[in-house]
């Protein structure tokens, strides 16, 4: 009887072994969950760190050239539309 046993044993230990083309889709899909979970966490971080970091770069750059510009035109027509219709 324990001959039997153990051989009941190894064969599904050998047939565990066996890769089944179940396992490999098991894998992939935990492999392509794990991708879709990073690339949120990607876009999580540009959202809430990059974008409000390049919208301040850009709105200082924005204001300091309007600044520059109404101390140099003034605030007129040509302000707004350029020297050329100002003419």
């Amino acid at each position: 009887m324990s001959s039997l046993a153990s051989m009941d044993s190894l064969s599904s230990s050998s047939s565990s072994a066996t890769s089944d083309p179940d396992d490999y889709d098991e894998e992939y899909r935990i492999a392509q969950r794990e991708w879709n979970e990073s690339l949120e966490q990607l876009q999580t971080i540009v959202s809430i760190v990059l974008l409000p970091f390049i919208g301040k770069w850009l709105g200082r750059r924005w204001s300091n050239w309007l600044y520059s510009r109404y101390l140099s035109v003034g605030l007129s027509k040509a302000f707004f539309f350029g020297s050329v219709v100002a003419k």
